[in-house]
């Protein structure tokens, strides 16, 4: 597909047609936000559905969504007790899509620098891939807005991702992605309790790990107009700590392969 990077090893020849997508979008204070992107997406892309996992934001977002929920279909709430971080949202928004029988979720911010404009050509691309990436740091990609501080964290994280880990994924820390519900199943999700940046790259290792297939789709990333960022040096701090963890883990496992030649215990996916 034109403008698709692939990036990971590849997975099976065919892949079932995507019938039921989900975009799960996760809410925390999000009131001035929320409205326009959920119009954005049912404009861009109509035959999908969106659930809001708000965690009981103060502003009022939750019930915001619960009236767009009311006057159309597609749309879906899931009201959570508190702010448990966007990790667990996701994770409540994987768990909300399998009971229900949906082929692929997607993940959006809520505060607009995720174009839904952009979510066709990412669900293009799944057809021939397990997971897809909204990549900011490939070719053809755009990001506006941001100051040179952020441009350069975010390059140099990605950068370092990739070294550690041995991932040849350009944008490890981006959060607009689609994933086929059978690679979540593939991967030990019950496992995983990183936030944040280190959130979309914990997901990023368990799917190459598993073998699934990756690849990059260049999108036009902005910075959000109204509202506050979310982001904290502690969301940064965690996420070097715990790419590095994971960099000692997996020369670990390697090396007691090398030596011993013991299995290492991957799933493979499919």
């Amino acid at each position: 597909m034109s403008g698709t990077v692939g990036t990971t090893r590849t997975g099976a020849e065919h892949r079932p047609a995507l019938r039921r997508v989900l975009v799960v979008i996760p809410t925390y204070n999000e009131a001035d936000n929320v409205t326009t992107v959920v119009e954005r997406v049912r404009r861009a892309a109509p035959e999908v559905d969106v659930l809001i996992a708000d965690d009981n934001s103060p502003d009022g977002t939750g019930t915001i969504a619960e009236a767009m929920a009311r006057t159309d279909r597609r749309v879906h709430v899931l009201h959570r007790p508190g702010k448990q971080g966007l990790g667990a949202a996701y994770l409540a928004g994987f768990a909300w899509a399998r009971h229900r029988g949906y082929d692929a979720v997607v993940e959006m911010d809520a505060d607009g620098s995720h174009a839904p404009e952009d979510l066709p050509r990412l669900l293009a691309a799944a057809g021939d891939a397990d997971v897809v990436i909204g990549s900011r740091w490939t070719r053809g990609a755009q990001v506006v807005n941001w100051p040179l501080r952020r441009l350069l964290l975010s390059r140099c994280g990605n950068l370092y991702a990739r070294l550690v880990l041995g991932m040849p994924v350009a944008d490890a820390t981006g959060g607009y992605r689609v994933y086929r519900l059978g690679v979540l199943d593939a991967v030990d999700l019950e496992s995983v309790c990183s936030q944040g940046y280190s959130f979309q790259v914990e997901l990023s290792r368990l799917a190459h790990r598993a073998g699934a297939r990756i690849v990059e789709v260049p999108i036009t990333f902005a910075e959000r107009e109204r509202g506050a960022s979310k982001m904290s040096p502690l969301i940064v701090a965690e996420a070097l700590w715990r790419i590095s963890v994971w960099g000692v883990q997996d020369r670990r496992t390697a090396w007691r392969r090398a030596l011993h030649g013991t299995p290492d215990g991957q799933v493979r996916w499919p």
